[in-house]
């Protein structure tokens, strides 16, 4: 799930402006940086996700208005690249920023202590992030399918110079979307520190898998992206407990490399 829900954040905002978010594992990290950083002064949990998320959507709207607003003046093939340039750039910038505040691994703490049924060891924060994760996705697939601003992204994706006739601000609703994509990235970033350590470089392997995820899934496609997430999640956990982890990854490169050589032109 929370393989699915990276590449969804990838997807949504390449699949409305054309732009690779490679900063999207940043903002998954920040999400946990500040939750850790809030903890330290007010010990309530609530008040510390609900500032994490606070906090993600302030910095998100400041990047769509600033940077990607320079990325959306261009068009086609030369927005996608220099997408990737910007983003990645301002990851990288980012990054060396916050390692010098924050150089140690954090994790957001959780209460409810793990349980045994039928000889069966369950971690309650698997539980947690599944539960969760469904939600997120389902309150996206609403939004999406059920919305007039979710009706009016899907046009936008499908088709931007119609949308415009009909009424309707493409770039006001890609910047609804980023943003939406970065809160994604919080809440993921926050559910896998139930888990993980999450330092400053988790961005990198946490914006590699989103990208994985999304090329599997269809790069535009929701429906198909949060398909790959669950899919390429379990292959890795099976071959992570099977052969290790470093094989593991290979693997799902391997699987990312296959999906790109027979599906280029649908990929194109």
């Amino acid at each position: 799930m929370l393989f699915a829900l990276l590449g969804l954040g990838i997807t949504l905002v390449f699949g409305l402006g054309g732009i690779l978010n490679l900063a999207i594992g940043v903002f998954a990290v920040i999400a946990v940086l500040v939750v850790s950083a809030v903890l330290g002064i007010v010990s309530n949990i609530a008040v510390a996700l609900a500032v994490s998320i606070l906090v993600v959507v302030a910095l998100g709207l400041a990047v769509d208005r600033s940077v990607l607003s320079l990325v959306y003046r261009s068009e086609g093939n030369e927005r996608e690249l220099l997408g990737i340039f910007v983003t990645l750039g301002l990851a990288t910038f980012i990054d060396g920023f916050l390692y010098m505040r924050f150089p140690s691994g954090y994790s957001v703490p959780w209460p409810v202590d793990s349980f045994n049924i039928g000889g069966v060891f369950i971690r309650s924060q698997s539980l947690a992030v599944l539960a969760v994760s469904v939600v997120v996705v389902v309150l996206v697939y609403v939004f999406l399918e059920r919305t007039y601003l979710g009706s009016a992204a899907r046009t936008v994706m499908q088709d931007e110079t119609g949308s415009m006739l009909c009424g309707i601000n493409p770039r006001r609703i890609r910047s609804l979307v980023f943003v939406l994509s970065v809160v994604i990235a919080a809440i993921t970033g926050i559910l896998y520190s139930l888990t993980y350590s999450v330092s400053v470089s988790t961005q990198f392997d946490l914006a590699i898998n989103a990208v994985i995820v999304s090329i599997v899934g269809g790069v535009t496609n929701v429906t198909g992206t949060v398909a790959a997430g669950l899919f390429l999640g379990v292959l890795f956990t099976l071959a992570n407990a099977w052969i290790g982890s470093f094989v593991a990854n290979i693997v799902v490169f391997l699987v990312t490399v296959g999906v790109l050589v027979t599906k280029s032109e649908a990929l194109a």
